[in-house]
């Protein structure tokens, strides 16, 4: 069951989308945006706004389109559940951690870019807390419970060229961690 939490008036999920979406149609007109904003490891100490910035860059039509179905589906569940404070801090320190583990394990003078580990951030704790939640995949024709879309997706994604596989195993971890505690304050709906 889902808690009543009070809301603002404006809705972080679509703001979240809204910004993606603005700076996607800049850097179709400025590319160059992409070595300002996006993470690169070896200049992450001279700029490192970049572990924040280069949630918001997507390098194609098919990455901010994944990515912001995503976080509307699962951003709309969790700020059900937890409240939008909650599901910002999930968001933004799932998203920088994602960018940390990327700095870490990333060849230095690669770039990372997208909103993949934040999302995988907000799969996590959904994967947690909600386990059995059934959800359709494309293209799996049934629904298959949570936790397995969000291992299964990650498993998936990891092996596909030009990933960044760092980030998105950053934002899951600390996904399944905050949920984890999370879920442990959960109180019955009553």
């Amino acid at each position: 069951m889902y808690r009543s939490y009070p809301r603002s008036r404006l809705n972080p999920v679509w703001v979240l989308i809204g910004i993606n979406v603005l700076l996607f149609i800049i850097t179709l007109t400025a590319p160059r945006v992409f070595l300002f904003l996006g993470l690169i490891p070896a200049d992450v100490a001279s700029r490192p706004w970049t572990l924040l910035t280069s949630l918001f860059l997507h390098g194609g039509i098919g990455h901010i389109l994944g990515n912001m179905i995503t976080l509307y589906f699962f951003g709309r569940s969790l700020r059900a559940l937890v409240g939008d404070k909650r599901f910002l801090f999930v968001y933004f320190l799932g998203g920088i951690l994602g960018s940390v583990f990327y700095v870490l394990l990333a060849p230095p003078l690669s770039i990372c870019i997208g909103a993949s580990g934040a999302v995988f951030a907000v799969g996590g704790v959904l994967a947690v807390m909600r386990p059995k939640l059934k959800v359709l995949v494309f293209p799996v024709p049934v629904p298959v419970s949570l936790w397995a879309a969000v291992i299964g997706g990650f498993v998936i994604i990891s092996f596909f060229p030009n990933v960044a596989w760092q980030a998105h195993l950053g934002g899951l971890v600390f996904g399944l961690v905050t949920g984890y505690f999370l879920h442990r304050q959960e109180r019955p709906y009553r």
